[in-house]
């Protein structure tokens, strides 16, 4: 597959990548490498891990970082409960001696994500969600992952991939990434979609809408990106606002000022940023794209 059949192949499935992500992704694909994704929130760098797995009809792993992630909650750990259990069964067996070798085997172990991603028959996509919100030490449990495909488990040795996951990492700007796992992943910069960027987005998910108000939207989206705002409206935000605008009858944006600016509770998620913008802003920018 190219990367312009990979770009229609996502607009299939309601994706509109830009030609950058596109050929990005493509060659993550074909180099067997993870893809690094940076950008604002709202973006679309998530959903690209969600809609590659359609493309490929596969399934979608993910791993969602937070302060404190460790290799428990990651990659794999001991099911204590059931190896108490079967440790209590054994009380007193003649087999008392193999106990040991028994309760650490696969049977008692918990697969987290990363071991799950590389166990799996057909690989899956691997979704590593906000990974600078992990901590630094978290990413030297990756790098096994990510260089080789294999997790070490002392009590039973290596276990490599029995297939290859596609790898999508994100990250928002939390923290920086080391070099080492910069190194291993080919890397993209999503931005904020233009203007017939983001109207492709929108007639993909709503395409009743009509030309004139689905302009207004993303135009109005598009210009109130540019206020200073604390968070932004992403594109979720976006199709989040046109479905309340479509689902209240609205067939103009101009039409009726008051409901405009109650809706807004949609696209802006402080309370600053909605002090920000009162109904005078807000008319005045729906007054540059009506």
């Amino acid at each position: 597959m190219t990367w312009t059949q990979l770009k229609t192949e996502l607009a299939d499935n309601n994706y509109v990548a830009s030609d950058a992500l596109a050929m990005a992704l493509h060659l993550a694909i074909e180099l067997e490498r993870p893809l690094l994704l940076e950008g604002s929130a709202g973006v679309g760098k998530t959903q690209i891990a969600k809609t590659l797995a359609d493309v490929k009809d596969t399934n979608l792993i993910r791993l969602q970082c937070y302060e404190g992630l460790d290799s428990a909650s990651a990659i794999y750990e001991w099911n204590y409960q059931r190896q108490l259990l079967a440790i209590r069964a054994d009380a007193g067996n003649d087999k008392k001696k193999n106990i040991e070798e028994r309760i650490f085997s696969e049977r008692y172990l918990l697969r987290r994500p990363l071991l799950e991603a590389i166990s799996q028959e057909t690989p899956p996509v691997l979704l590593i969600d906000e990974v600078d919100r992990a901590d630094e030490e978290f990413e030297a449990y990756l790098l096994e992952v990510l260089s080789d495909f294999q997790i070490s488990i002392p009590e039973l040795g290596t276990i490599n991939a029995t297939s290859r996951p596609l790898v999508v990492l994100t990250a928002n700007g939390a923290r920086d990434l080391s070099d080492a796992l910069r190194r291993r992943c080919i890397y993209s910069f999503v931005e904020y979609p233009d203007l017939q960027t983001e109207l492709a987005i929108l007639n993909k998910r709503d395409p009743r809408l009509n030309t004139q108000l689905a302009n207004q939207i993303v135009g109005f989206v598009q210009a109130i990106r540019k206020e200073e705002l604390e968070k932004k409206p992403g594109i979720a935000e976006m199709l989040d606002w046109a479905a309340a605008i479509s689902g209240l009858g609205i067939n103009d944006l101009s039409d009726d000022p008051a409901t405009l600016q109650a809706t807004l509770v949609c696209l802006l998620k402080t309370q600053s940023d909605q002090a920000a913008i009162p109904s005078e802003v807000a008319e005045r920018l729906l007054g540059k794209v009506a």
